[in-house]
């Protein structure tokens, strides 16, 4: 049986929840699906322009935690861009603080 997630702690919630090709019907489209803290890591370390160290303490994650949690996010974010995708943003293990 696995681990439960450790929740992750955000500041701010997206306002927009949900991203999309301009010009092509919902129906056409794939999903990528980005949690609530995949955003909040993006929001961290490239708006912010905080260091994985500074962000990961704000998260109240390992360092670890936060570079996959980033990476995982960046992938996602470059194949909806990449591929013509939409990203909803929902979900995941987090508490606002």
């Amino acid at each position: 049986m696995p681990r439960p997630k450790i929740s992750r702690f955000i500041q701010i919630g997206p306002g927009v929840t949900y991203f999309k090709p301009r010009g092509i019907p919902l129906m056409n489209l794939d999903e990528v699906a980005l949690s609530i803290e995949e955003f909040e890591a993006l929001r961290l370390h490239d708006v912010k322009n905080l260091t994985e160290a500074q962000a990961c303490k704000k998260m109240k994650v390992s360092r670890t935690t936060f570079h996959r949690i980033l990476v995982s996010a960046q992938k996602k974010v470059s194949d909806a861009l990449i591929h013509g995708k939409a990203i909803r943003i929902e979900g995941g293990s987090y508490k606002l603080e």
